[in-house]
């Protein structure tokens, strides 16, 4: 039988803060080898307008659309560094739709993870891990592999 790519979501701080810009967009491009990525602007640097500012309208369908794309992913991966309401938001839709979801956090100096999303580490549908530089690319690896042990993997 052969396995499709997943589709993967990522969450990421947009309003609660991009000071970890630059984190999100390595971990788009690492995640789109991995499926297809169906928010990739998570990375723009440049992000501005209606995503970042918000009006009314804005709001309700950039709401809209990413529950949409929760339901639509196979996966969701979380960067968690930044406390944001709407990664919590996120995170807990993704928990009620029963999807595997990773969640990493970048330990810096001053910041601390919620023990809400670190207590709800259970090894199987909910991973959390610490990440950097040096252990992104195997964390990812890893948390892929059921994905990636058919060889006729089509990306």
């Amino acid at each position: 039988m052969d396995m499709v790519a997943p589709v993967v979501y990522l969450c990421a701080s947009i309003r609660g803060g991009r000071q970890h810009c630059a984190s999100y967009a390595e971990l788009a491009r690492l995640l789109s080898t991995y499926g297809r990525l169906l928010n990739p602007h998570v990375g723009n640097m440049s992000m501005h307008g209606a995503e970042a500012i918000g009006t009314l309208q804005g709001d309700k369908r950039i709401h809209d659309r990413d529950v949409q794309w929760l339901e639509e992913a196979d996966v969701v991966v979380a960067e968690v560094t930044q406390p944001s309401l709407g990664v919590g938001y996120e995170i807990g839709r993704a928990v009620a739709m029963n999807k595997p979801i990773l969640c990493l956090f970048r330990p810096e100096p001053g910041l601390q993870l919620s023990a809400m999303v670190r207590g709800a580490h259970d090894r199987t549908k909910i991973i959390v891990r610490d990440y950097g530089d040096d252990n992104l690319a195997e964390i990812l690896r890893e948390f892929f592999k059921p994905y990636l042990e058919n060889e006729s993997l089509t990306l």
